[in-house]
């Protein structure tokens, strides 16, 4: 194989067999469980890496259920998202991430910079419950639990706000273990189709984990519980900060 060859390949590791396959990337009947809930401010504020700026003391925990994803088959995924600000421009700041499936915790990683780790998360319906989990290391870490479907909400409403900006802190290693990425990735979903869409009441229960501090960001109010039934494209990011550029 010549340099040449060798550039012209290099998508993604290992070479000859990527973990992930070229997006951008469907998903279809892709479906949520957030509650957001209040938490401490000062613990909210050493999570926020500059240039983003706090907004208020509020976490959006999610469990999501993909059946049906461009390469990365059927996988489920949780994790907390802290609302903020860039340049006057509100998002979302993925803070963390636990999934079951290989492909996308590599390509998350490798190309947006998604803060992904393997847990165990699961979003199933209970009776008359909507229930999220997540297991790190065979403890459980989450539960999330909304009554099912009592309150119809508006599509359009809910379309706009998975349109906002996310932001990620995408940090690749030189070989000598200093960062030789370092940067801020914003993207935002695309071609969405909300297919239903509902709020009822909610809990969330969180427990401290060494290797998963979820619970850094302790719940002190839930505020909200969504239940989101939706198709839509996860296109590829931008480089909004770089914090290597001289």
């Amino acid at each position: 194989m010549t340099e040449n060859e060798v550039r012209d390949n290099a998508f993604a590791m290992p070479i000859h067999n990527p973990a992930f396959p070229p997006g951008p990337y469907r998903f279809v009947d892709r479906e949520f469980l957030i509650i957001t809930y209040r938490t401490d401010p000062e613990a909210l504020k050493k999570m926020i890496p500059a240039p983003l700026q706090f907004v208020e003391p509020i976490v959006k925990f999610e469990f999501i259920k993909m059946p049906d994803s461009t390469g990365f088959g059927h996988y489920c995924e949780s994790g907390q998202v802290i609302p903020v600000t860039l340049d006057g421009v509100a998002g979302g700041y993925v803070h963390n991430m636990y999934l079951n499936d290989h492909p996308p915790i590599a390509g998350g990683r490798e190309l947006w910079g998604f803060p992904k780790k393997l847990g165990s998360p699961e979003l199933q319906v209970h009776t008359d419950t909507l229930m999220g989990t997540l297991d790190y290391s065979d403890f459980r870490i989450a539960t999330g639990t909304m009554g099912y479907k009592h309150k119809t909400l508006d599509s359009a409403a809910v379309k706009k706000s998975l349109e906002a900006p996310s932001f990620l802190l995408k940090i690749i290693p030189h070989v000598d273990g200093t960062p030789r990425i370092c940067e801020l990735v914003q993207y935002s979903l695309t071609d969405i189709t909300v297919k239903g869409a509902w709020s009822g009441p909610g809990a969330l229960d969180l427990h401290p984990h060494a290797l998963a501090p979820i619970a850094d960001l302790p719940v002190l109010e839930v505020i909200s519980a969504v239940h989101i039934l939706t198709d839509l494209t996860l296109p590829l990011g931008t480089v909004a900060f770089d914090y290597l550029a001289k």
